[in-house]
């Protein structure tokens, strides 16, 4: 058999890239069940969750349960959790022409992502949903407004009273000032 050196050429550039290909080679990624009970990188979220204003209407505390579920199906820890805004929506999305705006701050591992958003998908509840990733910083200021109570109407004496503007001692003394037109 006679070897041009066309084909020897041929046959080197062959090897390299199967000896490339072996090296380079996408190993397949760890199973779901290999990566049980190791913690991955629990991420801080926000997500506003669009529900049928129908069903909340008629079962408030079931409706907060499915979307509890959802989140613990996902290992979710729920941080807090609060009904938005409810009203008529700009336009219909699947024959939904009002909703109920329900936002929801938690920690998950960031490989749950996929997970929570085909879970919510397949929710006859949740229309739609929106997550968004916050950095510690600023998840502790939004979480922070929620757990504050409103002190209207509260009697505490850990506040002072407010006291009117011109009142104190300093009004005694702008009374001085007429008495020199005298």
């Amino acid at each position: 058999m006679n070897v041009t050196h066309h084909d020897r050429e041929l046959f080197e550039a062959h090897q390299s890239v199967v000896l490339t290909n072996v090296l380079y080679e996408k190993k397949p990624l760890a199973r779901r069940e290999e990566l049980k009970g190791k913690t991955l990188a629990e991420r801080l979220y926000e997500c506003m969750f669009l529900l049928d204003s129908g069903r909340y209407a008629q079962d408030p505390q079931g409706t907060e349960g499915i979307v509890k579920e959802i989140l613990e199906r996902c290992e979710a820890e729920i941080v807090v959790t609060s009904p938005w805004q409810e009203g008529k929506l700009a336009y219909e999305i699947e024959g939904h022409r009002k909703g109920l705006h329900y936002l929801t701050y938690f920690k998950m591992d960031g490989s749950q992502v996929d997970a929570f958003a085909r879970i919510c998908k397949l929710n006859e509840v949740v229309i739609r949903q929106m997550l968004l990733e916050h950095e510690e910083t600023l998840f502790e200021l939004l979480t922070q407004q929620f757990e504050q109570p409103t002190n209207l109407g509260s009697d505490s004496d850990d506040e002072p009273e407010p006291v009117a503007v011109g009142s104190g001692a300093d009004s005694d003394d702008s009374d001085d000032g007429d008495d020199s037109d005298e």
